[in-house]
Order: C-alpha cells, then sequence, then structure tokens
C-alpha cells in the first residue's frame, strides 16, 4: 500500500495524471492511417508467440508450440501485415525486431516466410534482429537464418554454468550451448548477441566473473546481462522471495560491476543500461525508433499520443483476425507529458541522447523541461550533461534504471497480468 502511494505520486510529478487507464477499445482504420501519416520513421516488432516447454522465470506471453496452432497463426499474421501495410504506404521501416516466445520454433513452418512477405509489402530499410533458442541453432538452421536476412541474432543462453541451467530449467548443459555459441560466432551475423542473467539464487561473485570471461572468448559481438526479475505470475517468484529489497539492489550494483570490468577491458562498450557491445560494432536490440508497429498475439504499437496492445491469446488473435476484425484489446490516449516521460525512460535507457531530439519531438526545450531534474543527477555523479549530449555513468545506468523499473515492472504486473488470463479486459488501471 505505501509502495503504490509512493508510486502514485512521483509518477503524477512526471506524467501530471493520476492514472494510466488502458481501454479495451479499437481505434479506427481511419485514426490510424492519419497517426501513420504523421511518422517520418517506423519500427516493426513481431511477436512469435510459441515455445518448446515453458522456462519458470519468463514474464513474456507465450504457448506451447504445436504445428497446428503456428499455420494458423501464419495466416493471420500475413493478414494482420496487409491491413498496415494498406494504412502505412511507402513510410520507411527503419528497425525491425522478432521476439517470442521463440522465434526459432517457427523455422521451416512459416517465419520464413512471414519475413519475405514483410520486406515485400513495407518499404524496409534495415536488417532483421532475431531472438533464438541455443536447441535450435544446427548448422543447417543457422544457414537457413541467415538466408531469411538475419544480420543480427541474439541467443537466450541465460547462463554458463550448469548449476544455474539446472536451476532455470533450460534443457541443455554448458559445454552444448558453448558449442552453439560458437557455431553462431563463426558465421556472418553482424552482431550476435547472447542473453545472460544473473543474481540467480546462491550465484557467487567468482562464478559471475566466471561467465563474463567466457563471454568474452567465445568471441560473441554483445551481451545482453540481465539481473533475475521475478514476476509475480511466474512459478520462479513463487518458489523464491519476490521482494526486491535494497540489499538485493545493492548485490546486483556489485555484480554488474563484475562484468562491467571484464567487458570494458575486453573492447566492449555500454550500450544500454544491460547490455555491451564491441566497439565498432552496430548493436543487437529490439525496437530503434520511438514508434513503431506491433504485430501478433500481444503485439503493441506506440504512435505518438496512443499506445495499444494486441490480445494475448493466440487463438482469440486468430479469430479476430479471421472476423476482419483489428486484434486490438487494450488501448490508451498518451497526454504530451505522458509523451515526454515516455521519451526520457527510453532514451535513459539506451544511456546517452541528444537534448536537440527532444527539441525536435516535441518543439520544446529539453533544458526548460528536464533541466533542474539533470543538474540534480549531474551532482550526484549519474550522468555527463553537456551543451547537447547526455551520457549516464555506470553508476547513473543503474541506480536511475532502478528508479524507473520501481514504475515500470508494476505497470507490466498489471497489464501483462490481466492480459495473460482474459483475451479481452474491459479495462487496465496503472
Amino acid at each position: 500500500m505505501q509502495n503504490d502511494f509512493l508510486r502514485n505520486r512521483i509518477s503524477r510529478y512526471f506524467t501530471k495524471q493520476n492514472e494510466i487507464i488502458f481501454h479495451n477499445q479499437i481505434p479506427s482504420k481511419k485514426l490510424l492511417a492519419e497517426k501513420l501519416s504523421e511518422m517520418e520513421e517506423l519500427g516493426i516488432y513481431l511477436h512469435i508467440p510459441f515455445c518448446n516447454r515453458i522456462c519458470p522465470y519468463c514474464p513474456y506471453n507465450k504457448e506451447i508450440f504445436t504445428k497446428e496452432l503456428s499455420r494458423n497463426y501464419f495466416h493471420a499474421v500475413l493478414y494482420e501485415i496487409d491491413t498496415y501495410a494498406s494504412l502505412l504506404g511507402h513510410k520507411p521501416v527503419t528497425s525491425f525486431y522478432i521476439g517470442g516466445g521463440t522465434p526459432t520454433t517457427m523455422l521451416g513452418l512459416g517465419i520464413e516466410q512471414i519475413i519475405d512477405y514483410i520486406y515485400k509489402r513495407f518499404n524496409m530499410d534495415c536488417g532483421v534482429h532475431m531472438e533464438s533458442h541455443p536447441n535450435h541453432l544446427t548448422p543447417e538452421n543457422l544457414d537457413t537464418i541467415e538466408s531469411m536476412g538475419v544480420k543480427y541474432l541474439s541467443i537466450g543462453v541465460e547462463s554458463l554454468q550448469d548449476r544455474h541451467l539446472k536451476i532455470l530449467e533450460r534443457p541443455y548443459n554448458a559445454k552444448e550451448v558453448k558449442k552453439t555459441i560458437e557455431r553462431a560466432v563463426d558465421k556472418n551475423f553482424e552482431c550476435v548477441n547472447i542473453d545472460y542473467i544473473f543474481d540467480l539464487p546462491g550465484q557467487t561473485g567468482f562464478e559471475i566473473e566466471q561467465a563474463g570471461r567466457e563471454m568474452v572468448e567465445l568471441g560473441i559481438q554483445q551481451a545482453a546481462t540481465y539481473p533475475l526479475f521475478r514476476f509475480p505470475y511466474t512459478r520462479f517468484s513463487k518458489k523464491y522471495n519476490n521482494r526486491n529489497s535494497m540489499g538485493t539492489m545493492f548485490r546486483r550494483r556489485r555484480f554488474l560491476k563484475i562484468l562491467e570490468s571484464i567487458f570494458y577491458d575486453s573492447g566492449y562498450e555500454r550500450s544500454s543500461v544491460w547490455a555491451f557491445t564491441k566497439k565498432g560494432v552496430d548493436k543487437y536490440c529490439s525496437v530503434t525508433v520511438p514508434s513503431y508497429l506491433g504485430l501478433g498475439a500481444s503485439g503493441s504499437t506506440y504512435l505518438n499520443d496512443i499506445f495499444y496492445v494486441n490480445t494475448f491469446s493466440v487463438k482469440a488473435y486468430i479469430s479476430s483476425i479471421n472476423e476482419g476484425k483489428l486484434p486490438i484489446s487494450l488501448s490508451t490516449d498518451l497526454s504530451e507529458e505522458m509523451q515526454m516521460a515516455g521519451w526520457l525512460y527510453w532514451r535513459i535507457y539506451e544511456t546517452r541522447f541528444k537534448k536537440s531530439d527532444f527539441q525536435k519531438r516535441f518543439d520544446t526545450s529539453f533544458n526548460a523541461k528536464y533541466g533542474r531534474q539533470m543538474d540534480l543527477l549531474k551532482y550526484l555523479g549519474y550522468l555527463n550533461n553537456g551543451s547537447d549530449q547526455i551520457s549516464l555513468t555506470d553508476k547513473g545506468a543503474y541506480w536511475i534504471h532502478a528508479f524507473e523499473d520501481y514504475f515500470s515492472i508494476n505497470y507490466i504486473n498489471k497489464l501483462w497480468g490481466k492480459s495473460r488470463v482474459d483475451p479481452w479486459p474491459d479495462e487496465v488501471i496503472l
């Protein structure tokens, strides 16, 4: 109760709103066409909601893979692509990310055709960023993935030590997954990223140091190193303590410092709060532009002053498409204050940004809007505040984002938690 009160007070300070309300209403195609016409560029996110097994810690929308369901999903996604292509016209798409779930469950079962169709129907000016599962990355499948135009590949490794892989219920051992990483690195991808989870139950600083050095030795171009977030609706949350105490926060900071030291010494640089990329390499990341379309079940769309989410249910998504309807389950209108707060949130996540980009987006001086807050953060040693460029220090990247997570994880719990159990919620209040 006390946490909710504090969140609401701070949220009101930044957004000037008491609450964010998502309604069960579908924006008209006419309205969407108007919004899309205002975009200079756009990103696309495609969600593949299938997994061969459900990991106990994962908060993302997913269902057990079946061939029949994936076949029906394939056709529904093509229809949704057609709908947006007719609204978007020739507007350039400059970012394309495929997440899940596990996108590689659909190798040979439609994902190749979906990507090809997206490139035919949209004005694509970017490569493909795609998530993958280690067990799917056989030499033959890696060849297929390259032929699909995937330039940036992420491998959901999660750990490089057997005892932690067992805790996470990952279906491979450390020796096998290292061979998989080596195979991927030897291919011609512009960036191979591995996801690595730290602050696991009983994990030590020595184990994190060992894993960090192994990642460098394996030759990856990027590591996304996330602490274990315990979402209330996951199996892991029920098994382990869900509280994120100050002790937890300081322990995570200590662990992250170990990884920072290893990667910086090895020629990597911080490319987001949690990611480290080799210098000179174009980073692997999710949608990189402020506005984007979300395709597939649970795909979300952000078009300046409107944000909406597709139904999380795969069957409901397919049924809605078959009935000729947009599969949108919840939407909300965003005030300019909300848009500014959202813009700042994601720029902080990227750890560096230009004030002039804020001026261009909102026709408002960044210093006039957030100058006092930036001066305070500079005084605390959390960022460097130049005439145009703002860059976060390592300390600031961690602690400012920890402050942001105080709100965002709570919001995700409410929005995703409700959407998981109800395909068409009447309302969600954040």
